[in-house]
Order: C-alpha cells, then sequence, then structure tokens
C-alpha cells in the first residue's frame, strides 16, 4: 500500500468519538485521526506479510496512526533479527508517547526467540537521557525477558536507569512489579 492510500483507509477508519477519547489519553502527542488499535494491528498484518520493508522506508510520520502502523508492522515483520534491530533503531526516534511505545514493544515478539540479542541492543537505551528511549527499555524487558534466565539481571539493571521522566519512571515501575508478581523473593 502507498502512503496516499494507508492515509485514505485511516481517514476512512476514523471515528470522531474515538479522536477525542485517544487525544485525552495521550495529550500533547502527534494529531490523532481516531482509528482504534485492533483496526491498526489488522492492516499492518497485511502489510508485514507484503512489502515491509519498503512500507517502513517511506512510511508517513504525519499522525499518530501513521507511527502506531509502523510500531505494529515491525512487531509483525519476519526477517532476520539483526536486520529488524536496524528498522527499530530507526523507529525508535518517533516514539514521543506511552501508546505507541507499549504496542510495539509488546508485539516485538521476536524478541523472545533473540532475547541476548535483543537485551544487547536494548543496554545503551537504558543509559539514555532520552524517556521514550528508557520506557523503550523498560516495556520491551517487562514483556519479553522476566524469565529465569534473566530475572537476575532485571533486578540488578533497573536501579541503574535514572528515569528521564515521568513515562520512564512509571514504566520501570511497572516493570519492578511485574517482576515481584512473578519472582516476589528475588524482587524483595
Amino acid at each position: 500500500m502507498t502512503n496516499e492510500e494507508i492515509c485514505v483507509w485511516l481517514k476512512a477508519e476514523a471515528e470522531p468519538k474515538f479522536q477525542k477519547f485517544t487525544s485525552g489519553l495521550i495529550p500533547g502527542t502527534d494529531p490523532i485521526i481516531g482509528v482504534r488499535i485492533p483496526k491498526l494491528r489488522t492492516l499492518a498484518k497485511k502489510i508485514a506479510k507484503e512489502d515491509w520493508r519498503g512500507y517502513l522506508e517511506h512510511a508517513a510520520c504525519d499522525t499518530y496512526e501513521e507511527i502506531m502502523l509502523q510500531g505494529l508492522v515491525l512487531g509483525y515483520a519476519k526477517g532476520e533479527i539483526d536486520e529488524l534491530l536496524e528498522y527499530v533503531r530507526a523507529f525508535i526516534p518517533k516514539i514521543h508517547d506511552w501508546s505507541v511505545n507499549d504496542c510495539f514493544c509488546a508485539t516485538f515478539k521476536i524478541a523472545q526467540k533473540h532475547r541476548e540479542k535483543v537485551w544487547n541492543f536494548l543496554m545503551p537505551y537504558a543509559k539514555s537521557d532520552q524517556e521514550f528511549e528508557q520506557r523503550v527499555v523498560a516495556v520491551m524487558l517487562m514483556d519479553h525477558f522476566i524469565t529465569d534466565e534473566f530475572i537476575d539481571r532485571l533486578i540488578s539493571l533497573w536501579p541503574e536507569i535514572n528515569p528521564a521522566g515521568y513515562y520512564a519512571s512509571m514504566a520501570v515501575a511497572w516493570a519492578v512489579s511485574v517482576c515481584f508478581v512473578k519472582y516476589p523473593d528475588l524482587t524483595l
């Protein structure tokens, strides 16, 4: 699909009431059209099965939904992990809200097959002074790394992250709480 076709599709799927609702949840984010995430997921899966590389190379970034769509396509794309991580590296600077961040991280399930490589990829972002780079780390690790193999590293990492803002701080707290639920003694 071309950017023009995607734009037409987004406008056709937009719901004004949902746009208002979403704008209230994510104040100050990019322009929001009002397309529900399940509809974006359906389109992302379609793009991921087609020319996802071509899409990501030329994707528009004019709206919240267009950026969300890129994150979802990355999550569904099939490819070598090194190639996908290069696309992730290009995508992370586009993240400016918790919703895009969290949906992208949850959808990037290939991380579970390549935990060591993804862990190493994420560690420079853990030391970043950028709020959403830190949130990517916290949410990605929470979603895919709270395992027997990684719990000790996670417990050691959380105090090392110096949250650069509210959304990074809340993500680290959220991740610690999930560690506590799954590994209460180690986390305590």
